[in-house]
């Protein structure tokens, strides 16, 4: 069997979800393939060429890939989709946004957000807001398979010398143009990729109270700052801080939930941590059912004691 990985990456670096995404691949057995699509990326080309687990990089460099367009991005992983038997990509915006059109390409069903490859034809994914797990097989020629990355570590990014293969891109379609993107730039870790979260929820009250109480507690951490749905519809914070179901899944060292009580959408997105800490006023919140510590108490009090002591 032949896998293709369509690596996410921001011309200058591979993101680190390409590397969850081929450890999974290799759960499968076989060759794998790394595509890279995009223009003017040969930084990103060079560290493609470095990733272990891989055997070839397919580089597809042209204009029209430049802003990696999701409708040419896919003509031009169709030119060789029928090559491979599974394609894979992360399960980030990314991946979501190209998978689906392959899928439908190749007319088949898309196996979206596999937390566990059990063999060639069957994994598991989470349904239900991870409240059950779902053992899909599939019976079709080609498999198109997203992966949540918290759910495999990642392959090493430096030490191999991988062939790197050039080959042409589809035609423009001209179907779609970006007018824009802003960039948000932050001083903290990036939330998906942070060892340490600290996450609030509505306890904390407004957002000045947010910034107060858990930014003096990141700043001594070094963690990435979060929240969950209630607070940034709230609008304590803005949508890219959102853990959760509808937004980012974090699997860091230590999760801080404060002020959080524990939601179902909240908990799919952050409870493969691999340390979760609750700080709750409320004794039945159901945040404690999964916390390995969990701290009763005024957050107002106990948040501003506990960054004191660090």
């Amino acid at each position: 069997m032949t896998i293709l990985v369509i690596a996410e990456h921001d011309n200058s670096s591979v993101k680190p979800a390409t590397l969850n995404t081929i450890s999974a691949a290799r759960l499968i057995g076989g060759e794998i393939d790394l595509l890279i699509a995009g223009y003017g990326m040969q930084p990103a080309i060079d560290a493609a060429s470095k990733i272990q687990g891989i055997g070839r990089v397919l580089v597809v460099e042209a204009l029209h890939l430049a802003d990696q367009l999701a409708e040419n991005l896919q003509a031009t992983v169709m030119q060789v989709a029928k090559n491979y038997s599974h394609i894979f990509a992360p399960a980030t915006a990314f991946g979501k946004n190209i998978a689906p059109r392959i899928a439908a390409a190749l007319d088949v069903a898309q196996i979206s957000d596999v937390i566990a490859v059990e063999s060639a034809d069957t994994f598991k994914r989470p349904i239900y807001a991870g409240g059950l797990i779902a053992t899909v097989q599939s019976g079709d020629a080609h498999k198109v398979v997203t992966v949540r990355t918290t759910g495999f570590e990642a392959v090493a990014a430096t030490g191999a010398n991988v062939t790197v293969e050039r080959m042409e891109a589809a035609p423009d379609l001209g179907l779609a143009a970006l007018l824009s993107r802003e960039v948000t730039k932050m001083d903290r870790p990036e939330l998906t990729a942070a060892r340490i979260v600290v996450s609030g929820g509505r306890g904390l009250a407004s957002g000045e109270q947010y910034q107060a109480i858990l930014q003096p507690l990141a700043d001594k951490l070094g963690a990435a700052l979060g929240a969950s749905r209630a607070a940034v519809d709230a609008g304590f914070v803005p949508n890219d801080y959102q853990v959760g179901q509808t937004g980012k899944i974090v699997a860091p060292d230590v999760y801080f939930a404060i002020g959080i009580s524990g939601a179902i959408q909240h908990l799919a997105g952050m409870k493969d941590s691999k340390v979760i800490v609750a700080i709750n006023k409320d004794p039945e919140a159901p945040i404690f059912g999964v916390a390995d510590y969990g701290l009763v108490g005024d957050l107002f009090e106990v948040v501003p004691r506990l960054t004191a002591a660090l």
